[in-house]
């Protein structure tokens, strides 16, 4: 169940990162509305799944790296911005220490 919450997180993380955008530096009410009720989701959803006994660095590592590698290829399909061969590059490596953390397991 922690790992559903944390998933949620991520998808309203991403969705008001990408309302963020569309919220014009919160002149577009609507927008500016999904970027805060977005954000409160997500916090609360992440404070759940924390509360569950993930590890908080290694859920930070996952909310934070999968939200980015998200959010850059949103821009990049869908709000024109540039995808090149050096941000595949750190998306890839995002990814990759968010691999290497859960790999790395618990400390005790």
């Amino acid at each position: 169940m922690a790992w559903l919450l944390l998933a949620f997180a991520i998808a309203t993380e991403v969705m008001a990162t990408s309302a963020l955008k569309l919220s014009n530096g919160f002149s577009h009410l609507g927008w500016s509305a999904v970027v805060a009720v977005g954000y409160t989701a997500s916090f609360i959803l992440m404070s759940q799944a924390l509360k569950m006994h993930l590890e908080v660095g290694t859920a930070y590592a996952i909310w934070s790296g999968a939200g980015t590698a998200a959010i850059a290829l949103i821009g990049a399909a869908f709000l024109g911005e540039s995808l090149n061969l050096t941000k595949i590059a750190g998306i890839l490596l995002i990814i990759g220490g968010v691999v290497v953390l859960n790999l790395a397991g618990s400390s005790h």
